[in-house]
């Protein structure tokens, strides 16, 4: 009998813990999410096909975003990969819009982030980085810490009103409160 553990046993002190890595990954996309104000939500259990729903609180509509946290720490034929499914049985099925509306890949040594929408990774659901390399055809480098992705959308840009009054007008005819020399703008 060999001394050696074989590599799929969770107490191989040679092999890393992809559940602990998986974990990290998560507190830092928490730390990551909470550093751009978002309001964050964990699911009770781990039954959802999600990890986070992510609140970006614009007015006067809410947007929630559900977020699959993937992770990769190790280099494979000169890419960073994962996969975008997840487990059915003990077969494997891609995730689609039903489920998730994006995943975060960390890429840990790295401390990199790609922020995915689903419906880029269902036709595709091998996920490659490559942000060591400069390429043309890499399809997933513009998702590269694309945190934009989820900030909310403002439809209707801020407004500044200016206004001019007759100088002659007599100060006393103001409203209480008013204040003639108060810049308005409109509350964001």
């Amino acid at each position: 009998m060999s001394k050696r553990q074989p590599p799929h046993r969770p107490d191989n002190p040679n092999r890393p813990n992809t559940k602990r890595t998986g974990e990290r990954s998560e507190a830092a996309f928490l730390y990551q999410a909470s550093q751009r104000r978002f309001a964050i939500c964990k699911p009770w259990g781990d039954s959802e096909r999600y990890d986070f729903i992510l609140d970006n609180r614009p007015q006067p509509e809410v947007h929630l975003f559900r977020i699959q946290i993937k992770c990769t720490d190790s280099l494979r034929a000169g890419a960073y990969e994962t996969r975008a499914t997840y487990s059915v049985g003990k077969g494997r099925a891609v995730y689609t819009k039903r489920d998730i509306d994006f995943i975060a890949a960390h890429v840990v040594p790295l401390d990199l982030w790609y922020i995915i929408p689903v419906e880029v990774c269902t036709p595709q659901p091998m996920l490659r980085f490559y942000p060591h390399r400069q390429a043309r055809r890499m399809r997933l480098e513009k998702y590269r810490e694309a945190w934009a992705l989820l900030d909310p959308p403002f439809p209707n840009p801020p407004i500044t009103i200016h206004a001019c009054i007759d100088e002659d007008y007599p100060e006393e005819a103001y409203p209480e409160g008013c204040d003639p020399e108060i810049e308005f703008r409109e509350p964001q």
